[in-house]
């Protein structure tokens, strides 16, 4: 590990930038259906187009989850899947892909398993940046889950919400790498039928505090929508609509391929 080392969120929003293109982030709960189907459902929404996807760590009380996310952590936990445990699939999705892939956790998982061991563990086996929900700034002074490792290899996704005012904008993008994940609506996530409409204004706020991506989610789940979103920022985060098909197919043997075939036209409308 260099402080120099080109991380793959990094080098994927180059990359799209250059193709005058926004970035795919799709959303899916490790371990469920079960752990071992988990790496063919990364590979099918690298397949249908998928930029980045970030991977649900399992926990017990997903406080900033609608009920689809908690029912897909709970069937997770049931079919066995620790913390531990992800970090064994994100190796085994490492052996076919390099997509960036944030890892979507929860305070309380990091701080039991050890914060600088969690953050090495998740280096190494794959993890390019961590999005711990229930974080804020005020409270990451000396555990630092973004910076543990030193170097920085990777990066902290910082979420904002639609109700913070301008100077909470500017301290907690200040702490950012990788992306900013911009809330689009309060509460918690689930499909909706609207996008808010107060997006762009948030957007132009949240530039005139960072330089980095900016990608939306919660709520997103029509191809429509997440083109119209794509129109404004530099990506859209995509989960519970997925999540909440691999829930129908779940005891399906064909998932991946209907997982990829039904994300696909999300990433056409985010690509477009």
């Amino acid at each position: 590990m260099n402080p120099t080392s080109d991380n793959r969120i990094d080098r994927k929003f180059r990359e799209l930038k250059a193709r005058g293109q926004k970035a795919f982030v799709a959303y899916i709960t490790a371990g469920d259906p079960s752990p071992e189907t988990t790496p063919d459902l990364v590979w099918a929404l690298e397949r249908a187009g998928a930029d980045i996807v970030e991977l649900g760590v399992p926990f017990s009380d997903p406080l900033a989850d609608g009920v689809v996310n908690q029912l897909s952590a709970q069937r997770a936990l049931e079919a066995g899947t620790t913390t531990p445990r992800v970090l064994e699939i994100l190796k085994a999705v490492r052996e076919q892909s390099q997509i960036p892939i944030v890892l979507y956790t929860y305070f309380n998982l990091v701080y039991a398993y050890g914060i600088e061991r969690f953050c090495l563990h998740a280096y190494q086996a794959g993890a390019d940046g961590l999005l711990v929900l229930d974080l804020p700034p005020e409270e990451s002074q000396g555990n630092d889950v973004g910076s543990r490792l030193g170097d920085g290899s990777l990066r902290r996704i910082s979420l904002v919400a639609p109700t913070s005012p301008a100077e909470r904008v500017a301290k907690i993008v200040q702490k950012a790498t990788g992306f900013v994940y911009y809330v689009s609506r309060e509460g918690v996530t689930g499909m909706q039928e609207h996008v808010a409409a107060s997006i762009g204004s948030r957007i132009d706020l949240l530039r005139k505090h960072t330089t980095l991506p900016i990608c939306v989610g919660f709520g997103i789940s029509t191809p429509e929508q997440a083109r119209t979103v794509a129109q404004q920022a530099d990506g859209a985060v995509v989960g519970s609509v997925l999540v909440n098909r691999i829930a129908e197919w779940g005891r399906e043997k064909d998932l991946p391929q209907k997982l990829e075939a039904f994300a696909r036209p999300l990433a056409q409308a985010i690509h477009s």
